[in-house]
């Protein structure tokens, strides 16, 4: 039977909120000339919405699918109410990029810190299994390629939260390198997780800036 098991829905209404966010940051009224910015985070969006529709239907807790409904919500709302102020208080672009790309970067920080809970287990208990290499490269590639990106020219709020992905994607290529050959080969039942327990490392922008 499928079932989304003990995984939770709270990182893909992260990081749809996230990639709403960039999009936001990026269209005209905002930050004009971020076009790059926002196909990639509209690619992303699209795909945390596919992410939390597959959750809400194969999940069988009535209560994980009320925390989607009301997740999604809660986020349009706030989403929204974001959108006004912006578009109300602020009438300039400036300001405007001042204060959305705070928020963005405030979504970014925290959808980084996702993976240390993963790190610390690996730390622990000396394996990866449960920190698959290819998707630290690929954080690791996006936050590098986007840090760059908002070097020319300069934009800080690309360039923080991209710069602490690469740095965490950094980090745990090293962990993999030191742990690697601790780590059981077809798993071990002395893991003090399932997989389903466990939350993959998730790169603070997904497949965006």
């Amino acid at each position: 039977m499928k079932s989304v098991e003990e995984f939770h829905p709270y990182p893909y209404l992260a990081g749809a909120l996230n990639c709403f966010f960039w999009v936001f940051y990026g269209s005209p009224m905002v930050h004009p000339n971020s076009i790059l910015v926002v196909i990639t985070n509209s690619i992303g969006f699209v795909l945390e919405l596919a992410y939390l529709a597959m959750f809400f239907h194969f999940s069988h807790s009535k209560k994980q699918r009320l925390i989607v409904v009301f997740g999604l919500i809660g986020g349009a709302v706030f989403a929204a109410g974001i959108a006004l102020i912006t578009l109300l208080v602020f009438h300039n672009t400036d300001r405007r990029s001042l204060f959305v790309g705070a928020i963005c970067v405030a979504f970014s920080i925290i959808l980084s810190a996702s993976p240390l809970s993963i790190m610390k287990q690996v730390i622990k208990t000396k394996s990866v299994e449960f920190m698959p290499f290819w998707i630290c490269l690929a954080g690791f590639c996006n936050g590098t390629v986007w840090a760059v990106y908002a070097l020319l020219p300069l934009d800080p709020f690309i360039l923080t939260g991209n710069g602490v992905g690469a740095l965490l994607g950094f980090v745990q290529l090293c962990l993999h390198i030191k742990y690697r050959r601790t780590t059981p080969k077809g798993g071990s039942n002395d893991m003090p997780g399932k997989p389903s327990e466990l939350q993959l490392p998730v790169s603070q922008n997904q497949v965006s800036v």
